[in-house]
């Protein structure tokens, strides 16, 4: 089973995208990006992460360069979750390398169907 790690600040995003993925794909969710990157550091490799852009301790494109500019999670897939309705910070992150931008508020099963694109 593929699994997906989301990380967020509000649980409840965590909650709703929890219902919609988790009978199809293993979920993990951290309301904190430090605690996410422990996880990852503890050996975790999730197919897909997806993360919120504006959270305390670590902004979600800092998160996303980090990623990007590490051998180990270079290659996970990131999709962006962000209730930021900005053309030109849906550029920067895409050019960054985020695989997708959704906006909040969102339609979970659209937020399926992006996912099972991106790793099936």
């Amino acid at each position: 089973m593929k699994s997906v790690l989301l990380i967020d600040d509000k649980e409840s995003i965590g909650k709703v995208v929890s219902i919609y993925l988790s009978k199809e794909y293993n979920f993990a969710f951290f309301d904190d990006p430090l605690k996410g990157l422990e996880w990852l550091s503890e050996g975790n490799i999730p197919d897909l992460i997806i993360t919120d852009i504006r959270m305390p301790n670590m902004m979600g494109d800092e998160l996303l360069y980090y990623l990007k500019h590490n051998e180990i999670f270079k290659d996970i897939p990131v999709m962006i979750l962000s209730g930021e309705d900005s053309t030109t910070e849906r550029i920067k992150l895409l050019e960054a390398g985020a695989v997708d931008y959704i906006l909040k508020p969102f339609n979970p099963l659209e937020l399926k169907i992006r996912i099972k694109k991106i790793i099936g």
